[in-house]
């Protein structure tokens, strides 16, 4: 989708990442989980979502990296 919008000539200056951690919205009924790390909320375990690697390529090389997969877990 960022690569259509670039192409389509919208000036994508920013991004903003709605949560680092898990999070829970009311809308969906605190059902499902959303943010760039999982957290075990028995063990507090953290652990990285494939969209925290693939945001971490991101600010790395400043290029969009593939979108495969960045919203899973």
């Amino acid at each position: 989708m960022h690569d259509r919008c670039i192409e389509d000539g919208i000036d994508i200056r920013g991004y903003f990442g709605w949560s680092l951690l898990d999070n829970f919205e009311w809308a969906p009924g605190y059902k499902r989980r959303f943010g760039r790390v999982h957290v075990d909320y028995e063990t507090l375990a953290r652990t990285p979502k494939k969209s925290a690697y693939w945001y971490a390529e991101f600010c790395r090389t400043a290029a969009l990296p593939s979108t495969e997969g960045a919203s899973g877990a």
